[in-house]
Parts: C-alpha cells; structure tokens; sequence
C-alpha cells in the first residue's frame, strides 16, 4: 500500500469516527465546534476519495467482460475510455484536496489598504481598491464592515482597515497581499502625463479569541480627543483609543467611533488580527524559503499588479497575466478571474512540489 493509500485511508477513519460522534449526540459547546470543524475539513477529501474508489472498482468490474463475446468487450473497452478520462479528473481533485492546507483558509480576513508612493494619487488608487474588494466581496456573499479611514483631502484613502467575513474569505483574499501600481492620468494633472502609483494591501486573517490572548499588562492604552481630517468625524469627547502592544510594539489607533468603547473593542479587533499575523509568520519562518517559490507569499514590499488605463489592462505579475480588461476588474466582477488563476497555478507548484 503506497503512502497516499494509507494516508487515505487515515482519512477515511478518521471521517467515519468524527461522523458517528456528531451524530451521538453527547458533544457539547467547544468540543461540538472542534469536531465540526474537522468534520467539515475532511468531508470535500473522503468525498473525493469515495468518488476514486468507486470509478476504480467500475473499472475493475469491466475487466471481467474482457474474455467475453465481441460485443461485450467493445463495449468494455468504450465505457473504460469513459471511466478513465473520469477517474483522471477524480484522482486530480484529491489530489488537489489533500494538499496541505492553510488552517487560516477559513477564516475571516482584515483588509488594511494604504496609499504608497503618488501622493493625492495614491490615494485616490487605494480608495478604488477598496470599492474593487467591496464589490467582490458582495459578489461573493461577504460581508465587508469599515474598522477605520484616514481620508485624503481629495477624497481617497491614505489608509483604510476594514473586516471581511463569509465563506473562504482568507483563501481568496489572501493572495491579494502586496504593492499594488497604477500608471493613468491623474485628475490633478492639466498636461495629460501619465503618472505611476501605487498602494500596499495587506489581508490578515482574523483569529478567534482563544488562538491569540492579548494580557492587559501588555497594553499601553491611550485615550484622546479625535482630530484632524481621516476620521468620519471630529469627536468633542476623549474617544480616540491608541493601544500599544509592549511585546510585539504593534500600535493601533482607532478614532471613527463616537464611543470611546467602541473604538477600544474595533482596536483590540484590529491588534489581535497583526499580533496573530506576527505569530504565524514567525512560526512558518521554516518554510520561508519554499513559500517563495508559490503564489501568493504574502510579502508585502512584493510588486503584485499593475493597472494600466491607458491600455485598459491589469498584469499579476507573479503568474505573467495579462488581462485586458481592467473596468470590469475595478468593479469587482473581473477580479475572480484573477484570483481564481493565481489559486491554480498555486496548486500546480505545490503539486509539483510534492511530487519531487
């Protein structure tokens, strides 16, 4: 029996054995969750392994008519051109499913865009992105909610935090991670040049309280008036909360609400997504090295995408893609495209990977 066999079957028990307890009924509050969770996870992979077993059985049964009359074998031999061609795709989406995963593919994101190199167009870029990932989002069915804003004088975004829920958000999102160019014409520019900008996003995934447990000895928390233009608003009351995290040093300053405890709950939101990020990465330094060859780092000084309008075309430059249909991206419909080839060829090198 090969590895993958045994690891299959490994699967299958372990599939069987969470089954029969969720069905038991005798779980309760955490251990309930935790068994649907992994119940969950295996489910796509034993599946798609029943799906292999059962093509592989057919196959051996056809075998059986290989002795008999002429038309019996044509037959055969038509119907396991068929099951063949089926149990090729099968064994790639198991393959494809046992995979290792990230175990933060399921989880929440926090989107935090910020203007980088351009100035006033810089920002204006940053705030089209983030109608571009709205809009993607409420195609996908997520839910997009605003943590915080710091608004240009032209009406763009310097920086914008924002937290996305729904299904499979991380594993979309996150290969948006990186710099982000823009080469147009500014609206501030009366001699039609072409200006390069750019924008950096970040996509953190949100833990749950019990993976990442912020001690208040560790907090420098600070409270003051919210002034100055980036917030929704000036507030007249000391709500603005600044958290420092002693630690890791993490600081996050949250000014938007009118509630001094609700700026403090979205900036413990906010402070336990980067210091739950700073933790993943220290603990994946290890594969640092192999990550570099996949889609999709995360590297945040890497150059991702450029959109060029003048030639109405977008370039992910990790995967040598060029579409040439950069409105609709901007506007949320196009960018599955994107994303969905950036998560192919992802699978393809960690395919390939494996098989070295």
């Amino acid at each position: 029996m090969s590895i993958a066999d045994t690891r299959l079957e490994q699967i299958g028990a372990r599939f069987a054995e969470l089954e029969a307890r969720l069905a038991s009924g005798t779980l309760e509050g955490d251990a309930f969750i935790a068994a649907s969770r992994d119940y969950s996870e295996l489910e796509p992979v034993a599946q798609t392994a029943r799906n292999v077993r059962l093509l592989r059985d057919e196959l051996t049964a056809l075998a059986e008519f290989a002795d008999g009359d002429a038309d019996m074998r044509t037959l055969a031999e038509e119907e396991s051109v068929r099951l063949r061609a089926e149990l090729a795709q099968a064994e790639l989406a198991l393959a494809l499913a046992m995979l290792p995963r990230d175990t933060a593919d399921a989880r929440p994101a926090m989107l935090e865009i910020r203007a980088g190199t351009g100035g006033d167009e810089a920002a204006l870029f940053a705030a089209d992105l983030y109608r571009m990932y709205e809009r993607y989002a409420a195609e996908r069915g997520w839910k997009v909610e605003l943590i915080s804003a710091n608004v240009s004088d032209i009406g763009g975004f310097k920086e914008v935090v924002a937290h996305v829920a729904g299904q499979g958000v991380f594993a979309a999102l996150k290969y948006e991670s990186g710099v982000h160019r823009v080469q147009r014409v500014p609206v501030t520019e009366s001699g039609g040049r072409i200006h390069t900008s750019a924008a950096t996003v970040a996509i953190l995934p949100e833990p749950d309280e019990v993976d990442v447990t912020i001690d208040e000895r560790d907090l420098k928390i600070d409270i003051y008036r919210a002034s100055g233009a980036g917030g929704q608003h000036v507030n007249t009351t000391d709500s603005a909360v600044r958290l420092t995290h002693l630690p890791t040093g993490i600081v996050v300053i949250q000014q938007d609400e009118r509630s001094q405890h609700k700026n403090r709950a979205k900036a413990m939101q906010v402070l336990r997504t980067r210091v739950y990020d700073l933790r993943r990465a220290q603990a994946q330094g290890a594969e640092a090295e192999a990550r570099r060859a996949m889609v999709g780092s995360g590297d945040r000084s890497e150059r991702i995408r450029t959109y060029n309008f003048p030639q109405g075309r977008v370039t992910d430059h990790r995967i040598n893609l060029t579409l040439h249909r950069l409105p609709e991206i901007l506007a949320g419909t196009g960018l599955g495209e994107l994303i969905d080839a950036l998560i192919g060829e992802d699978q393809a090198k960690r395919l390939a990977a494996l098989g070295q």
